[in-house]
């Protein structure tokens, strides 16, 4: 019932002498050394190959390293074997850390108060309170309800929109289709954190900016692939998107010279608004791993049908 790490080495040294520690019934081994792969029920990584796949024959369960499965292709998989994607608190804590940055740097307008430093003339933008701004969240999950518990008692004025319906205390939430295009007519600020299916794939673009009001400002914490990129420049350059902060992008990182880089109205940080924290992710990992041994559900559990 061996369990082999596929991925930073220096991430698999320490969290091969923790397994050894606190749970030594479960051999820790890390690629390229397996030892018999026909041992190997359990896998954990960020990517996988044609080469660890058919060297893992008994395979059961796939661990990802991050918070989402976009990255892993599903398709080399058995179809028995069971995903579970990374809920813990290094990846929860920093990312609604992060987007609570980001909401507050667009609402006190620092990208073009930045673009005035640069430039020797700072512009005058009147203030709004935190209550008159209308903060939207594109995505409910874990993460979405995360970043929405740390921005609530500063006051802003809550929105979500989720594929089926969500109730969250203090938030306006709104569904499927039908609610779409009266989630993005009130969102001052769009905070994308929606998982990357075929169905999300591109949903930031020309028609999405065109819902939301004039000046409006974007966040995607979530993949570059939910961002139509040339759409966002034509948006921004024509004053319908105001500002926005890019932690994702396509490719990643953005050529030197992409348009992206260098406009004023944009932030662009290099995908660490969430992170798996080496010291806390691996006791989120054994405790999944100690369910499924068990036979339990796991939170993290995805529908392989539905990409999440």
């Amino acid at each position: 019932m061996t369990i082999l790490h596929c991925g930073d080495p220096a991430r698999g040294k320490a969290w091969a002498e923790i397994f050894a520690r606190d749970l030594p019934q479960v051999p820790f081994r890390c690629w390229p050394d397996i030892g018999d792969g026909q041992e190997v029920r359990y896998l954990i990584a960020w990517t996988l190959s044609e080469e660890i796949i058919t060297a893992l024959p008994n395979l059961e369960v796939l661990f990802s390293i991050g918070a989402g499965v976009d990255q892993l292709d599903l398709s080399l998989l058995p179809d028995h074997v069971r995903v579970v994607r990374m809920i813990e608190p290094g990846i929860t804590t920093t990312m609604a850390e992060f987007v609570t940055m980001a909401v507050l740097a667009l609402h006190r307008d620092l990208p073009a108060l930045v673009a005035g430093q640069r430039s020797g003339t700072f512009p005058y933008l009147p203030v709004k309170m935190a209550r008159e701004r209308r903060v939207g969240f594109m995505g409910l999950g874990e993460l979405g309800q995360a970043a929405i518990r740390m921005l609530s008692p500063i006051g802003f004025r809550l929105s979500g929109w989720s594929r089926s319906p969500r109730q969250i205390e203090g938030v306006t939430t709104f569904h499927g289709a039908d609610g779409m295009g009266t989630f993005l007519a009130q969102c001052d600020i769009l905070v994308c954190l929606l998982p990357l299916t075929d169905e999300t794939r591109g949903i930031l673009c020309r028609d999405t900016f065109a819902q939301m009001p004039k000046g409006a400002c974007l966040i995607n914490v979530a993949r570059g692939g939910h961002l139509v990129q040339d759409d966002l420049i034509e948006a921004l350059d024509s004053g319908q998107i105001g500002a926005a902060m890019l932690d994702v992008s396509t490719p990643e990182p953005l050529p030197e010279t992409h348009a992206l880089r260098a406009h004023p109205a944009v932030f662009l940080t290099p995908h660490i608004a969430g992170v798996t924290r080496i010291d806390t992710a691996v006791y989120a990992l054994m405790d999944a791993l100690r369910a499924v041994m068990a036979g339990q559900s796991v939170a993290g559990d995805i529908d392989r049908t539905k990409g999440y």
